[in-house]
């Protein structure tokens, strides 16, 4: 493949990817959901500038990871067709650092949502 490709090109290579993602992954579409219901709470408790920072780098975190999975997934789908230790051990592998990342969401959000929400009147 040749790495000659205006910005342009690239961004609309950056954006397909982030369509097929949402088309074709049911957990991205998830993450999404979750995420934009968490943002929009977030407005409404009226979160601070370090709270969004904290927000945004969590759920770009966990996107992020979904991304490497999905395309890990793919890679070893195409180099390993048969049904294999080695391809089970790095789909499993890489669906556990999307976990771990989901959890940490978790852990923030509590942290984050908590002292908001019990301080309303």
């Amino acid at each position: 493949m040749s790495k000659n490709h205006s910005p342009t090109a690239s961004f609309g290579y950056a954006i397909r990817g982030l369509k097929t993602a949402v088309k074709k992954e049911p957990n991205f579409r998830i993450h999404i959901i979750i995420a934009l219901a968490t943002l929009i709470t977030a407005s409404i408790l009226g979160f601070t500038t370090v709270e969004w920072l904290l927000l945004a780098f969590t759920i770009t975190l966990v996107l992020l990871l979904e991304l490497v999975n999905t395309t890990l997934e793919s890679i070893v789908n195409l180099v390993s067709p048969k049904i294999s230790e080695e391809a089970r051990i790095a789909k499993d592998v890489s669906a556990a650092a999307v976990f771990l990342a989901a959890l940490l969401a978790v852990i923030v959000g509590l942290v984050l949502f908590i002292p908001k929400i019990l301080s309303l009147p």
